[in-house]
């Protein structure tokens, strides 16, 4: 549990309510990590774009599950539990 103070999916709205809407269709839920960025919507979309642009993107030359083979061992390696 983070110790930031965090919007609840309950009290979501506008740009992050909106944000939170597309983790769930791309995760089926908010994880904790969407969660800790919700008092910054500016970082929260920025962090999004990156990870979409390194990992999910179509346009990488390196097909995309070695892209997120090499998140989750860079992951592991932070020990990371996201």
């Amino acid at each position: 549990m983070a110790w930031i103070d965090t919007v609840s999916e309950d009290d979501a709205d506008g740009r992050i309510g909106a944000l939170y809407a597309a983790a769930r269709r791309r995760a089926g839920r908010v994880f904790g990590i969407v969660r800790l960025m919700s008092p910054d919507p500016a970082t929260l979309d920025a962090s999004m774009a990156l990870y979409a642009a390194t990992t999910t993107s179509p346009g990488s030359p390196l097909p995309r599950w070695f892209r997120e083979l090499v998140a989750v061992h860079v992951s592991i390696a932070n020990r990371c539990h996201y």
